[in-house]
């Protein structure tokens, strides 16, 4: 399953407190076991402990394309090598997720150009993208971990709004898997996963 990065779609919320997610997310990682590191993910090229580099990866990575302080962090490529974790993961994760939450919280951060990933984006695609790796990635970690998971009602929609725009977009194929069908009475949670490109029923 190709993992999702930046895109240049241009559909995003023009403003989105993304507190409430990061918290969930850090709330996930904070209960992964250590012995759960190398588990298989929904990412098949992904243990755990990539997914929770990716994760990290990311979260710098769109924590500096809001601040636009463009360099190393927002013009690597997420595909230019497998992410890991380092020793102080625990910590690390927790704090960059409330960095890159505080950030979004300027409206600044939706407007104007940015990078991520090497790039370009308008600031608010840039901030729609970030609000959908958190989401998505928040699902991937609690299912292989085994744990609950209710993704923040407002990033959820905007997830949902962002990844429906995606569909039709002819370079869709570059940055997700193929859709997964689901019916549209199922929860939107299960929607989303399967837009982006996931099973919903998918389990390790």
């Amino acid at each position: 399953m190709t993992d999702h990065g930046p895109t240049s779609l241009d559909h995003g919320p023009t403003s989105l407190d993304l507190g409430p997610q990061t918290r969930i997310v850090a709330r996930l990682v904070a209960a992964v076991r250590d012995d759960q590191l190398s588990g298989p993910t929904a990412c098949p090229q992904y243990a755990v402990r990539h997914l929770l580099g990716h994760l990290l990866g990311l979260a710098i990575a769109f924590r500096d394309a809001g601040r636009k302080e463009l360099g190393a962090t927002t013009d690597t490529a997420p595909q230019a090598a497998l992410p890991d974790i380092g020793p102080d993961w625990r910590e690390a994760l927790p704090q960059v997720l409330d960095e890159l939450a505080d950030v979004w919280r300027d409206p600044a951060a939706w407007t104007g150009e940015t990078r991520a990933g090497g790039v370009p984006l308008p600031g608010d695609v840039a901030g729609a993208v970030a609000t959908d790796e958190l989401v998505v990635h928040g699902w991937d970690l609690a299912r292989a971990t085994g744990q609950p998971y209710e993704a923040d009602p407002s990033a959820l929609a905007a997830t949902h709004s962002f990844l429906e725009a995606s569909v039709d977009d002819p370079s869709r194929g570059e940055i997700f898997g193929p859709v997964v069908p689901v019916p549209d009475d199922e929860p939107l949670l299960d929607r989303v996963i399967g837009l982006s490109g996931r099973d919903p029923k998918w389990k390790p």
